[in-house]
């Protein structure tokens, strides 16, 4: 079975035969999908890897808006085909990463004639949403220690989180300086070392405490 076939359940057999037919692009880590301002050339569908989402202030500061892995959706291109909207965040690949492109006049076919189709942008569309709101209510509620907290217990594999200050900030919504401030007391007190480009877990429950 094809990626069509797989992702897109209940779509009819012709459907899925000329999304299957449309040409895969393995792209490196690092490489751009789109920038802030452009506009979008087709419905990406993840096949593979990893693609994150963020939004960039005039200031620089970053901040992590979602993740797209396979089977999942960005809700930035589906406003930008649905509304023709220009992007206003950047996709990035951060792992190796298999994209199949959707052109602009089959996926405006699709959601005008494949009821699975329409169905799964939908819910992807609402699911997004709720991550959106969630991630909003963290960043408007909750306060830097158990964000920066949570953050590390996530990415720790085998106690190592291998992370730059800069990509915790963007990933909580906080500014470097500020995780840089956190993590140093935090070494200060034993509860993480850190080196360049790696911080080490040392005391996970209170890690999760502060959580």
């Amino acid at each position: 079975m094809g990626w069509a076939g797989a992702l897109l359940p209940g779509l009819d057999s012709g459907r899925v035969a000329r999304l299957d037919a449309l040409p895969a692009m393995d792209l490196p880590s690092g490489q751009y999908l789109f920038r802030a301002g452009d506009r979008a050339q087709g419905f990406a569908m993840v096949l593979d890897g990893r693609v994150e989402v963020t939004l960039t202030a005039a200031s620089g500061r970053e901040i992590l808006l979602y993740a797209i892995e396979p089977g999942q959706s960005c809700i930035q291109t589906t406003l930008g085909l649905m509304g023709d909207a220009p992007y206003s965040g950047e996709a990035r690949t951060v792992t190796q990463a298999r994209i199949v492109m959707i052109p602009v006049a089959e996926f405006a076919r699709l959601m005008d004639e494949a009821a699975p189709f329409r169905a799964f942008v939908f819910r992807a569309f609402a699911a997004r949403m709720a991550e959106l709101t969630a991630l909003l209510e963290t960043v408007a509620f909750t306060g830097i220690e158990p964000r920066l907290a949570r953050a590390l217990l996530d990415l720790a594999k085998g106690g190592q989180v291998h992370a730059t200050h800069a990509e915790l900030a963007a990933r909580i919504g906080s500014a470097r300086e500020v995780v840089s401030r956190q993590l140093e007391r935090w070494a200060g007190q034993g509860l993480i070392a850190t080196q360049r480009g790696q911080i080490t877990v040392l005391q996970q429950s209170e890690l999760e405490r502060i959580v």
